[in-house]
């Protein structure tokens, strides 16, 4: 798994938690519905820190807490 689809799959994983939609994390974040829409649709090749750190402030968790995750642990080289 890319570092991408790991994000992506928390993404959903914790709106699912939180019974929110990526639309409402979007709006409780401050991160633009396209920006997010982007990163959940793969049209990014990767989210950006401070991009990651405002919807972990929408989903009130800490970047910490977003990378702690089975997700992260085995991850492919992305090296070319």
């Amino acid at each position: 798994m890319t570092i991408s689809e790991a994000v992506i799959k928390r993404l959903f994983e914790l709106c699912n938690e939180r019974q929110i939609t990526i639309n409402k994390l979007s709006t409780i974040s401050g991160v633009t519905q396209s920006t997010v829409s982007d990163i959940v649709n793969g049209t990014t090749a990767s989210a950006r820190m401070d991009t990651i750190k405002k919807l972990c402030d929408g989903l009130e968790i800490s970047v910490r807490q977003f990378f702690d995750s089975p997700l992260f642990d085995d991850l492919e080289q992305e090296l070319k």
